[in-house]
């Protein structure tokens, strides 16, 4: 009954850990561990929810929402479906073969699926890693089928906290420093995520060379265990097992207000040349997360009161006035309303960005003790230089035919492999699902508007750009 660290070390080794790591018995007594699906389907009583499906079938790219389709379900037809059940043949997943689909039910607010229910927000105890008040009202829910993932992506704001509940799921992290390696890309566009054009699980060596010197960091997380994704850490993760759910929470750091800034840069860019493209393109730009394209007197809106909460906020630190964000009931959960606007409520023109108080302030070096690596705290090492070496030649090798080392599912099916499999289907593809063109490249210099925003915005080009910003603001 004894938690290996108090709630003021964990949020220490939190606030100052730069490198992921599973916690280990510290949630034995959280209600939440009893969150299985069946559980869940009988607290939420018939309640639809929104599942995204994608094809077990992996080739060369990643498999972005824009390409998914979309279905509207309860946890009970989702349950019937996973376990193969004749009673789904009919229902919401009736187009979609289990053996060849996926699904997943990601990004789902606890507050906002859980509305009307505030009592089974307190199963969630974010309070043992040191922030009092944070429950299940500031965390997100995540349920999911084998197979299902999320394309390697770094979240632009805060760290991450992640509860596994039922199932396992494998984490890919990639260190911020192998950004360049992973080649980043803001299409389809959503705010506060930075998306690879890799797939991690069957990476196209041939188109992306450089991601050869990516250093992958992989890791199992069980049912119990708790993972911490620092900062601008790359992820790509999987479930493994039949049926997973996890739980997980944002948490506010100082450098947000910084990332808010390079964020409104990035819409305001991003919004102003898509939106002057020819629509009949069927460039399917934005990700379903984003609720529409925002106009451009917003954008400058937002991109002016992310300037000035940055720069009163390093005024009210230099003044020695700042407070934490981590007391009582004052939790945020508007971190720059990160993901699912629609679901949220919130858009830009009344997102409310901090003007008065900082985050956490990062612990000094010289004033945190040894991490204390162990049986309750696991680092989740690189994989070494020899095995990454050895599988990135095999995936080239095999002209993409490698079998996964679990699962045995074939990857590396060319584009067109997929399109047939997908229009093969017996239900109508979605309007949204993107046509993928199987058709070799007419001209091999020719540039597109993606090509030019993909150098435009880049991460390390939008940071220096707000650094510009600011200097202009301070004169």
């Amino acid at each position: 009954d004894v938690k290996p660290f108090t709630p003021e070390k964990t949020k220490e080794i939190v606030m100052s850990l730069q490198q992921p790591a599973v916690f280990c018995n510290m949630v034995g007594d959280w209600p939440a561990l009893h969150w299985n699906v069946k559980y869940l389907s009988a607290v939420l009583e018939g309640k639809t929810i929104q599942f995204r499906l994608g094809l077990k079938m992996v080739d060369l790219v990643p498999q972005f929402e824009t390409s998914c389709s979309y279905v509207e379900a309860t946890l009970e037809e989702f349950l019937a479906w996973s376990c193969g059940q004749p009673s789904c043949l009919s229902g919401p997943f009736g187009c979609y073969d289990y053996s060849k689909y996926w699904a997943y039910a990601d990004y789902k607010y606890i507050a906002r699926i859980f509305e009307g229910k505030p009592e089974i927000f307190q199963d969630v105890r974010w309070s043992d890693f040191g922030f009092p008040g944070r429950s299940g009202k500031e965390s997100t829910l995540w349920i999911g089928s084998e197979g299902a993932n999320t394309p390697c992506h770094l979240d632009s704001y805060g760290c991450n906290l992640v509860l596994q509940v039922q199932g396992r799921k494998r984490w890919h992290l990639f260190p911020p420093g192998d950004t360049s390696f992973l080649y980043p890309t803001r299409i389809p566009y959503e705010e506060s995520s930075i998306f690879s054009k890799v797939n991690i699980a069957n990476p196209d060596l041939k188109r992306f060379p450089e991601f050869r010197n990516s250093t992958a960091h992989v890791v199992t997380l069980n049912p119990g265990q708790v993972l911490l994704v620092p900062r601008h850490w790359w992820h790509y993760v999987e479930s493994i097992d039949p049926v997973t759910v996890s739980i997980n929470s944002w948490i506010e750091l100082d450098a947000d207000h910084e990332a808010r800034v390079e964020e409104a840069i990035t819409r305001m860019l991003v919004c102003a040349i898509k939106s002057a493209e020819n629509p009949s393109d069927g460039d399917l730009w934005l990700n379903p997360t984003e609720v529409e394209a925002t106009s451009h007197e917003i954008n400058l809106e937002y991109l002016n009161k992310a300037l000035s909460a940055y720069l009163e906020c390093q005024e009210t630190s230099v003044s020695g006035q700042s407070h934490s964000s981590s007391t009582g009931a004052r939790q945020r959960t508007n971190t720059s309303c990160k993901r699912k606007r629609r679901e949220l409520g919130c858009e830009p023109e009344s997102c409310t960005l901090l003007t008065q108080e900082c985050d956490f302030p990062t612990p000094k070096a010289e004033e945190l003790q040894k991490i204390p690596f162990g049986p309750h705290l696991i680092q989740v090492l690189p994989q070494s230089p020899k095995a990454s070496i050895m599988a990135a030649v095999a995936i080239e090798s095999s002209g993409g035919d490698l079998l996964h080392e679990n699962e045995g599912e074939h990857f590396g099916k060319l584009h067109c492999k997929r399109k047939r499999l997908l229009m093969s289907n017996d239900c109508e593809t979605p309007a949204h699902q993107m046509d993928l063109d199987c058709s070799p490249c007419t001209s091999q210099t020719a540039l597109s508007t993606n090509d030019l925003l993909d150098c435009l915005v880049n991460p390390r080009v939008i940071s220096l750009v707000a650094q510009l910003l600011l200097e202009r603001m301070r004169v």
